[in-house]
């Protein structure tokens, strides 16, 4: 792919004309009806404005253009910005750019530039007012008590949102940008005093040495150039929410946070196995109630990886299992083999999934109701499913969705698929082959330097504990130890 823009790093005229005819030849205009150019004679002086329809506030370029009028020949000689910082413009940032690649960039992220016959830069005033939507609880990190904002598209109000809950001095924002066409502004969020410097810096470099012409698919394209991606491992590297206090209590441990604009995903690095299986609500009860919920969740997951191929194991060998579990196997055979029955469920429900994301949500129900009835129901009677299967199907699938981490939700899918697979070609050796394959692939699997089992591999029981417990607040006053530049405690 071509990363090379149509925009060289040309210095600006103080040949009015001159800029005019290479901004009007790059922008396409008047070719394209949505870049805006605006010329007037102020004082004796050419002046052309130039912005993008819809990026910007228009009462604010009115308030713009009367002050501009206002200006007197001598006012535009030498010292316009200065004049319109100090005199005119006092609510609005304005800078300066001196090069045609940043004009380019200004001008395409929303911000006015304004030239000015007989100067060598142009007047870049930030009136930016983006197209968004309001914050919003995200749908699937919801939460019975606590707020209802979420992360949005627009990049100035995600780390506004983290602002208002960090409003520490230290709190840093550091913004790149990628792609040689799209020019996609990322930025990197850490508390300088409590994260690790050299992970961030690490993540910087490795942000700006992103070589693409665009990134259309945002956070999600960056992930995968500064971790690599791996074919054969299906498992999350980073950890994506859309809650801003998540994000916040993240940046308070000394993670990185990294915001991609036109995205409601934020990523949070590094990340661990354990990462993912932590959730809001857990914090938003007492103690007791939160461990307690931990531990159903905990038991979801497990159930949701290991339940069905350990089921399948009993069911093909029955002889093998003690008295009290002679309930578990298939009480009325099927006509096709367990095996080929657990995939084409799995694959079913897979195929459900994608056609209710896909499936206006007026009809989202009725679509449910079809699954559920018509193909379980009738899959039964005509003698294609056993009950069992629909059953553990059932269970498993119930375990997925109680995955707060939708992406180790869909991991955890297909190491499922993996083990029925094993468990059905070598029943429990192929299981436990199987299992031991998967926990050697999480074993090497590393985020940022991190081993992806950590606290688990290597143990630190201190760690391992809060991961097992929920503790109360008040007493957790440790950061990760493994984040830390130094042993630093919380502050209060």
């Amino acid at each position: 792919m071509d990363n090379n823009s149509s925009e060289k790093n040309i210095p600006v005229s103080k040949n009015y004309q001159e800029n005019v005819d290479y901004l009007n030849k790059e922008l396409g205009v008047p070719d394209s009806f949505d870049i805006v150019l605006r010329e007037m004679s102020v004082g004796g002086k050419r002046i052309a404005i130039y912005s993008v329809n819809g990026m910007v506030n228009s009462q604010v370029v009115s308030l713009i253009l009367d002050a501009l009028i206002d200006l007197e020949r001598s006012d535009l000689i030498v010292n316009a910005l200065d004049k319109l910082v100090k005199g005119r413009i006092v609510n609005l940032q304005v800078s300066d750019a001196r090069t045609m690649d940043k004009v380019f960039y200004f001008i395409l992220s929303g911000p006015m530039a304004i030239f000015v016959e007989g100067q060598d830069k142009a007047i870049i005033v930030d009136v930016r007012a983006y197209p968004s939507r309001q914050p919003m609880e995200p749908d699937i990190e919801r939460v019975t008590r606590g707020s209802r904002d979420g992360f949005t598209e627009t990049l100035v109000m995600n780390t506004a949102l983290i602002r208002r809950r960090l409003r520490d001095p230290k709190l840093r924002m550091k913004l790149v940008q990628v792609g040689g066409r799209s020019k996609t502004d990322v930025c990197i969020a850490f508390i300088e005093d409590v994260t690790n410097l050299e992970m961030v810096s690490k993540i910087q470099k490795d942000i700006q040495a992103i070589k693409i012409d665009g990134i259309p698919m945002a956070e999600k394209s960056v992930e995968e150039f500064i971790l690599g991606s791996k074919l054969w491992n299906p498992y999350p590297r980073v950890r994506y929410t859309e809650r801003p206090d998540v994000a916040a209590i993240h940046l308070l441990e000394g993670y990185v946070v990294i915001l991609v604009d036109t995205s409601p995903s934020v990523m949070i690095a590094p990340s661990t196995f354990w990462s993912h299986v932590q959730h809001a609500e857990e914090y938003r009860q007492e103690p007791i109630v939160g461990a307690y919920l931990r531990w159903v969740r905990f038991g979801g997951i497990f159930a949701a990886l290991f339940l069905l191929p350990l089921w399948l194991g009993a069911a093909l060998n029955p002889q093998l299992l003690p008295g009290w579990l002679d309930f578990i196997g298939v009480t009325k055979p099927a006509k096709v083999s367990l095996l080929a029955q657990v995939l084409i469920a799995e694959f079913g429900v897979d195929l459900l999934r994608l056609g209710t994301i896909h499936t206006p949500g007026p009809l989202g129900t009725a679509l449910g109701l079809i699954a559920a009835f018509m193909l379980g129901d009738i899959a039964v009677k005509v003698g294609l499913f056993s009950p069992e299967v629909v059953m553990y199907i059932a269970i498993v699938s119930v375990g997925t969705f109680a995955t707060p981490s939708y992406e180790l939700g869909l991991a955890n899918r297909l190491s499922r698929l993996f083990l029925v697979i094993m468990t059905g070609l070598f029943n429990f050796w192929g299981f436990w082959i199987g299992a031991a394959l998967v926990f050697f692939l999480l074993w090497r699997t590393k985020s940022f330097g991190v081993p992806y089992l950590w606290p688990l591999l290597p143990l630190d029981l201190q760690a391992m504990k809060a991961i097992l417990v929920r503790s109360p607040v008040p007493i957790k006053n440790q950061r990760p130890s493994i984040l830390k530049p130094q042993d630093q405690d919380r502050q209060p």
